[in-house]
């Protein structure tokens, strides 16, 4: 068996990732993906993607229920052990269009029960019409960050990520880690609103440079 630092170049993370993902989640989900192969754990790459999943469905009853802080947490467990069944893939030679397909779906579904639980806990306390905006906004910004990041490779050949001085500072990594870090300070709804802001910005912007893009270097 190969040593970590060697095993960590191979199956190095994509060069999309956001900055959370590349500086903090990578360090860990490559470790936990390095144990699995070294002492031959029986987990598929689809496994893990389940595994991401029902952590993140998990923290729907938990806001419910009040345990914000817990909550808070397994929605970047969730985001760290997302990473590995990319990185088993690669290091298995499994990589399919497939499993990175059902793969996303995943996430959408994982996305929208996290933000849903915390919207039902914030609305609970802050009923107002603001905040049912907000929620509203931070739930249809995940959503728009995704399709945009979907739809412009496939309809332009473009992908935002990849032009432009804006890193991508409203990748699902980021996004969980502001979910994390709302939710052990129990400002639940600044996050909400922290994510409208973020989310809608980013796509308003990139899709402005893509257009740009898109008009200057390839539909001319």
């Amino acid at each position: 068996m190969e040593g970590f630092r060697d095993f960590r170049k191979r199956i190095r993370g994509k060069s999309l990732d956001g900055p959370v993902s590349r500086y903090i989640n990578r360090k860990v989900s490559t470790r936990i993906t390095y144990l699995i192969v070294k002492y031959s754990v029986p987990l598929t790459p689809n496994a893990v993607s389940f595994i991401s999943f029902g952590i993140a469905l998990a923290c729907l009853p938990l806001y419910v229920l009040g345990y914000v802080a817990l909550a808070g947490v397994l929605a970047q467990v969730s985001s760290i052990i997302d990473g590995v069944d990319g990185e088993l893939a690669r290091a298995k030679g499994m990589t399919s269009k497939l499993g990175g397909f059902m793969d996303s779906m995943l996430d959408r579904y994982a996305d929208l029960a996290i933000l849903l639980g915390l919207s039902i806990y914030t609305l609970t306390h802050h009923p107002e019409i603001t905040w049912a905006t907000i929620s509203l906004l931070a739930i249809a910004g995940d959503i728009l960050v995704s399709y945009l990041h979907a739809r412009a490779p496939y309809d332009l050949g473009i992908h935002p990520v990849a032009i432009g001085r804006v890193e991508n500072v409203a990748s699902r990594d980021v996004r969980l880690f502001i979910v994390f870090i709302g939710s052990l300070l129990g400002f639940t709804q600044y996050t909400l609103l922290a994510l409208a802001v973020l989310t809608h910005a980013y796509v308003a912007v990139k899709t402005a440079r893509v257009i740009n893009y898109w008009r200057e270097h390839v539909g001319k």
